[in-house]
């Protein structure tokens, strides 16, 4: 249960190849929001990223792990996690 309550230390996880370090029990869309990377690139070419923060209007979609159209706000950080913009 510690893993979901922040307590315990940190993570690192890479954003767009950037190593960033967390506190443990982080939500993945922190990672995007610290490096100030969108989560995906919209089909006008606008970058975009969490608006609800609760999974329902899938603007923090993003690349994790190699799959596509994962939803970085509901997904908890765990070490030496790839999660990249999504074009």
């Amino acid at each position: 249960m510690s893993e979901l309550n922040g307590s315990g230390g940190t993570v690192t996880v890479q954003v767009n190849g950037e190593r960033v370090t967390l506190p443990r029990g982080s939500m993945l869309i922190a990672a995007l929001l610290k490096t100030g990377a969108p989560c995906r690139i919209s089909v006008t070419g606008e970058p975009r990223t969490a608006l609800c923060g609760m999974g329902i209007c899938f603007e923090c979609r993003a690349i994790v792990d190699g799959v596509p159209q994962q939803r970085t706000c509901q997904i908890v950080c765990k070490e030496g996690m790839a999660v990249e913009t999504q074009l």
